[in-house]
């Protein structure tokens, strides 16, 4: 999966924001938290703890610099990911972070989560 293809699906979420950081930095967020980053030279996205775990044993992502006591993890080339894989990481990683909104936030975002 390609920058691009990256960028267009987390925008296709649900109450999604982008912003430019840190440079050059596209970082997609729900409720003004961060759920991705897109730079330059690869992906960062917030993990459960057993997605964490795996995929750092596996080599295919490692933990992001300064995030990863949170469960943040980066990935070097997206590329190199199944399509349908890397999509519900990211499905997953919005997920993580619009749960942790208040009731409040979340209604007026539309979010149905369960409760």
């Amino acid at each position: 999966m390609n920058r691009t293809a990256i960028a267009k699906f987390c925008r296709s979420l649900p109450a999604v924001t982008m912003a430019i950081q840190w440079g050059d930095h596209q970082v997609y967020k729900v409720g003004g938290k961060m759920f991705a980053v897109i730079s330059a030279r690869g992906l960062s996205f917030k993990a459960n703890e057993v997605a964490f775990e795996m995929l750092v044993e596996t080599g295919l992502a490692r933990p992001s610099p300064y995030m990863a006591q949170a469960k943040w993890l980066y990935v070097d080339d997206p590329a190199g990911f199944d399509v349908k894989d890397l999509r519900g990481y990211l499905a997953a990683s919005h997920a993580l972070v619009a749960k942790k909104l208040t009731r409040k936030a979340q209604r007026e975002l539309g979010l149905a989560l369960a409760p």
